[in-house]
């Protein structure tokens, strides 16, 4: 009896999802715990195992199809021996012989078949033919006797120009057909007249378009931007910060910080470790407005917006300010790897306080970022470039980053807003400060 392939509960306030991939088809063999199905969400993707070893007997939802949490995506006929052999399906649909049939059938062979008339001369049929494919072109050889075959080449030189074989002279053994000989043919017969030039008409737009929907995860970025934008009123500040201290600490420290914690000393840890000084400095910028209450946060829970294989994602590192550089190094690293191979949770995805987002990887000079609801704060990071800065009186080059603080103007002033950017560019101008507290 086949068993249901259903879909699973698939977290908190998620109800349905997509059908991403099918890794079997019909007939196919499957073992249990495998993979058999991807379903995409507005937030994960999922992999559906298969609920016992078999073959896939149904497919109930093809890939692109909405279902919801217990629709029957399948189901699997439970045979070991289809497990075994996949293709024992295909076998059994065909007749086995009983030995009575097989004798039967030896002896209609044996009797000579009726004499019918000799046809003309003809080359015989090639073995391509007699198992059912298109059987060799071929055509009368020069030696007005045999049928000489062609060779592929020459064969499509021939259909291409429409010429007659049987006028052409093989050269290859046995008389066979080569591509030199076509294109001798070629070479010697008449010009043909030419061909009137047809003007090219435009396809038409549509001709040239494509339509494909958006995924889940895309579709609930763009409601929840939207939201964002229409439920908030979000003002953005900026500043730009001298990354000297930073670049000069790493330099001097990389290669012990990567012996010690195995990933690389970057940017982030160092604005990270700065945001939650200002967010302690400025409660405002880490609570979020639920109705006519403001709720404030005493905890961090930091946001990191990476670049996944389905988009854009916000995986969050708990508690982050009882993290250490090297900790806070190592848990971005881990999440924006699982971000790229399609390995986070929800756990992982959910809640946040605050949110950091680094556009300058990808060239970024400046952004305005938008907030992530109900957070009331995100900080825009940006590339740093050696620009001509003032210093003591000189023109001097410093690497500068610009920096972008988007914020929800309900709850936060500009003042606080721009005393808290400020408090940003303190600190990772003086990284020391990150270290001392102070």
């Amino acid at each position: 009896m086949a068993i249901d392939l259903t879909v699973p509960q698939l977290g908190e306030s998620i109800v349905e999802a997509v059908v991403s991939k099918w890794n079997k088809q019909v007939g196919e063999a499957v073992k249990a715990d495998e993979p058999l199905v991807v379903l995409e969400t507005d937030k994960v993707t999922v992999d559906v195992p298969a609920p016992a070893g078999g073959s896939l007997a149904q497919i109930a939802h093809k890939e692109g199809d909405r279902v919801k949490v217990g629709d029957v995506l399948g189901s699997i006929a439970p045979t070991p021996q289809q497990a075994a052999t996949p293709s024992a399906p295909m076998r059994s649909l065909t007749p086995v012989p009983s030995p009575a049939a097989e004798q039967a059938a030896s002896a209609t062979s044996a009797r000579p078949a009726p004499v019918a008339p000799a046809p003309s001369p003809a080359a015989p049929p090639s073995a391509s033919a007699a198992r059912g494919r298109p059987a060799q072109l071929t055509a009368v050889s020069g030696d007005g006797g045999r049928v000489a075959p062609l060779t592929p080449v020459a064969r499509r030189v021939v259909e291409e120009n429409a010429l007659d074989p049987t006028k052409i002279r093989g050269s290859g053994p046995s008389g066979r057909i080569l591509k030199e000989d076509v294109l001798q043919q070629l070479d010697t017969r008449d010009p043909a007249p030419p061909t009137p030039v047809v003007p090219q008409v435009p396809a038409r737009r549509t001709e040239r378009e494509e339509r494909v929907k958006m995924s889940p995860l895309r579709r609930r970025v763009a409601e929840r931007l939207l939201a964002a934008q229409s439920n908030a009123a979000i003002l953005t500040t900026f500043n730009e910060v001298d990354m000297s201290e930073v670049m000069a600490l790493r330099k001097a420290y990389q290669e012990r910080f990567v012996a010690k914690y195995g990933v690389k000393l970057g940017l982030m840890s160092f604005f990270i470790r700065a945001a939650l000084d200002a967010l302690k400095a400025f409660p405002e910028v880490n609570a979020e407005i639920d109705g006519d209450e403001v709720v404030f946060k005493h905890y961090y829970d930091i946001g990191v917006a990476v670049s996944g294989s389905r988009g854009l994602v916000v995986p969050v590192l708990r508690d982050a300010d009882r993290m250490g550089m090297g900790e806070i190094e190592q848990r971005v690293a881990e999440l924006a790897a699982k971000a790229r191979s399609d390995r986070l949770t929800l756990e992982d995805l959910q809640g946040g306080t605050f949110t950091i987002t680094n556009g300058g990887v990808f060239g970024s000079m400046l952004s305005t970022p938008i907030l992530n609801p109900p957070q009331t704060g995100i900080l825009g990071m940006h590339n740093v470039v050696d620009r001509p800065v003032v210093r003591d009186g000189q023109v001097v080059i410093r690497p500068i980053m610009y920096l972008a603080l988007s914020y929800d103007h309900r709850l936060i002033d500009g003042r606080e807003a721009v005393q808290f950017l400020v408090r940003i560019k303190e600190c990772v101008e003086s990284p020391e400060r990150l270290l001392l507290e102070v």
